[in-house]
């Protein structure tokens, strides 16, 4: 019996033993601070590769390892290990002007596990991905509106619109990569 490998690959991050799904936890949470260090430079808040593997964090390891994932990643940044962009770390990165973009990755990893366990359509996939995104920036512009910009209409085009050409291209490369899971077999 063969089973789609997103179907073998959630099993074993989110049924598997606990070191397996811990390896997973710890993996995701790993990739993200990576998806960190890859930035273009723009002030307030980088385009980073973050929340690619946010998105993919909640569509590979399902709601409740997705968001301890994200946890992990932020607990490991507020522990002082150099995880967020630019190798930034401390409260300090969660009080400033991008704080309110991390703060909403566990909640966007569960969000996005969640709704991609229901149903495993490709468009299902983009729809469940596109609403972890809205997630993220929801809070971050409302995050960012109350510690760094003068408005909200700033806010909005500093910490919203901005992005939006930068996470179409990820929401298209992770719904690809979920999808592409979704067809490879593994016997």
């Amino acid at each position: 019996m063969s089973l789609p490998l997103s179907l073998s690959v959630r099993r074993s991050a989110t049924q598997g033993s606990v070191t397996t799904q811990t390896a997973w936890v710890v993996g995701m949470a790993v990739l993200t601070a990576i998806g960190a260090q890859i930035e273009i430079p723009h002030q307030p808040v980088p385009f980073t590769l973050q929340t690619l593997f946010v998105l993919l964090a909640g569509g590979l390891l399902g709601p409740r390892n997705g968001f301890l994932s994200m946890s992990a990643y932020l607990l490991a940044g507020l522990a002082g290990l150099p995880v967020f962009s630019q190798f930034g770390f401390g409260l300090v990165k969660i009080l400033g002007p991008t704080g309110g973009y991390l703060l909403a990755f566990p909640v966007a990893a569960f969000v996005v596990g969640t709704l991609t366990a229901r149903r495993t359509e490709i468009w299902w996939t983009a729809v469940s991905l596109f609403a972890g995104l809205l997630i993220i920036f929801t809070l971050g512009t409302a995050h960012l509106g109350m510690t760094y910009a003068r408005s909200w209409s700033e806010a909005f085009s500093a910490g919203f619109l901005i992005f939006s050409w930068w996470d179409v291209a990820k929401l298209v490369a992770a719904t690809s990569i979920l999808a592409g899971l979704q067809r490879t077999s593994v016997e």
